[in-house]
């Protein structure tokens, strides 16, 4: 694994900004011997766009694999057998060139040439948490302190190391941020999410702690609380006016993702999400998925159905309810045009109240009652996607799951209502559901926690074709990438001993304890 300095430098100053014309900068690459003020804004776009998985990414490395995991979306296309757990090895490939590629030599090209303490560090500092969170969570120990170095051999780091180091990134870059002069803006012009704005920046870096405060309550409660009630009294997102979203450009591969593979056609709405959102009568039903081509009802179909399944007439991707139309609209033909251009979530403020309130039970000072947190949660969700019913009426209803109406006649998936129980352990199942409605489409943080909490309730799939893991259980991780086995074998060897179980689907990350 090397730095691919020159590379990444000239890839993040000939790409195409939807803020910026990088092409401008008519800069030689072979010349290019370090890098200043000039070059940073350049390479932060660069590394945000990519971090968050561009066009060019997002269908192998997340909708074929997160997407699923998390029961969001179920395949109705016989081309691919991930919804089975059959995995294609190269995919894992990709998502450690998003990162090692990138993402992370433009970050530590910041990181080693910014000036102290600066906002640009912060910045950096933030995204880098940002994109190695999501890699490790899907992996385990993975090569990162000596992530973007300059050498052919990269050791691997265990989990705990790499989360003590997340945080105490996170905390610096929040101080440094704060003691910024007031009105500073960081990378202005250039920077996609917030436009430099470094309050919501900092809102950003401490929800983001409060996330991995959770992940780790189980395995290190102690420190978690701990990070969690600084996150929180340093201010996290609290309004959707604060929500992280990606701008997106219609040109080169700087696209929304998700938009592009749903004028595909190649997946529907999975029928654990269609139990929750039917039962309880979930006016997000008709923003989050359209109706059928064929029948103009909501249908769904289960995760895991097998090719000869998925070739009956009841499981066509015309008879399935596709994304909603944020990402991709009906067209007079039949087929879906995609809004290239739709933001890209990457954190809104409900998740935040969703996390205090499991904080909350836990007896952390989270500012507010776990109750008034989850319910402050869903009001959030229906006011960012502008839904006109009350939300009160919503959070007092007493309806539960239902049958999804599937091809298996399955029948609901669960049992909890969305009013606020009286039990502990059904009030977690109600934080986790109602999180993860909230939180879509964002399958890689929706599979992590079902892996961290159990929730929500899943089917299991129809038809496993992975024989380390029968019907009736779910996919723990992804295996090392096969590139690591040919380049970086001594060391691979030494990162699965760190993990603790077989380099495989069925090992269960650090923080992954029951």
């Amino acid at each position: 694994m090397k730095k691919y300095i020159l590379y990444s430098l000239f890839t993040a100053i000939t790409l195409n900004s939807c803020t910026g014309d990088f092409e401008e900068m008519n800069v030689d690459p072979n010349n290019l011997t370090e890098v200043g003020k000039r070059e940073m804004p350049f390479m932060f776009a660069k590394a945000q766009s990519s971090s968050a998985l561009n066009r060019s990414f997002y269908q192998t490395v997340q909708n074929l694999g997160a997407d699923l995991y998390s029961q969001y979306f179920a395949l109705t296309s016989t081309s691919f057998a991930t919804d089975r757990y059959v995995l294609t090895p190269d995919w894992q490939r990709r998502f450690w060139t998003v990162v090692y590629v990138d993402t992370a030599p433009q970050l530590k090209s910041i990181l080693e040439n910014a000036d102290p303490n600066s906002g640009e560090q912060a910045l950096a500092n933030i995204l880098w948490v940002y994109a190695f969170h999501r890699l490790t969570d899907h992996f385990g120990p993975i090569p990162y302190f000596d992530a973007a170095e300059p050498q052919d051999v990269i050791p691997y780091d265990s989990m705990d190391k790499i989360y003590d180091d997340f945080f105490k990134r996170l905390d610096t870059a929040v101080t440094d941020l704060k003691g910024l002069s007031s009105g500073t803006t960081v990378f202005k012009g250039y920077e996609i999410m917030y436009d430099g704005n470094v309050d919501n920046w900092i809102r950003f870096a401490n929800t983001l702690r409060l996330r991995l405060a959770l992940r780790i309550s189980n395995i290190d409660p102690d420190r978690a609380k701990t990070e969690a009630e600084a996150a929180v009294a340093s201010g996290v997102l609290t309004d959707n006016s604060q929500n992280a979203f990606l701008q997106k450009v219609q040109s080169g591969n700087d696209t929304n993702g998700l938009a592009q593979v749903a004028a595909w056609n190649e997946f529907a709405m999975s029928s654990t999400i269609a139990s929750y959102l039917k039962g309880y009568e979930d006016p997000r039903l008709s923003v989050y998925f359209q109706p059928s081509i064929k029948t103009g009802e909501y249908n769904s179909i289960r995760n895991g159905l097998s090719p000869t399944s998925l070739g009956e007439s009841r499981n066509t991707p015309s008879y399935n309810s596709n994304v909603g139309t944020y990402w991709a609209v009906k067209k007079e033909d039949n087929t879906f045009s995609p809004n290239l251009t739709a933001s890209f979530h990457i954190m809104c403020c409900a998740e935040a109240y969703f996390l205090r309130a499991e904080g909350a039970l836990n007896g952390w000072n989270m500012d507010g009652t776990a109750k008034e947190l989850y319910e402050e949660g869903i009001r959030k969700s229906f006011e960012q996607w502008e839904i006109e019913n009350s939300a009160d009426e919503y959070i007092n209803s007493s309806k539960l799951p239902v049958a999804p109406g599937d091809s298996d006649s399955s029948p609901a998936v669960s049992t909890t209502p969305v009013k606020w129980a009286q039990s502990i352990n059904q009030q977690r199942e109600q934080i986790g559901t109602q999180k993860w409605l909230a939180i879509f489409p964002n399958g890689m943080e929706a599979w992590t926690e079902y892996r961290r909490s159990g929730y929500p309730v899943m089917y299991p799939v129809v038809q496993s074709d992975n024989s380390l893991l029968p019907q009736g259980t779910f996919i723990n991780r992804l295996p090392y990438p096969l590139t690591e086995q040919a380049n970086n074998a001594e060391e691979l060897e030494k990162g699965r001993k760190l993990l603790g179980g077989p380099d495989d689907v069925t090992t269960k990350l650090w923080w992954d304890i029951d």
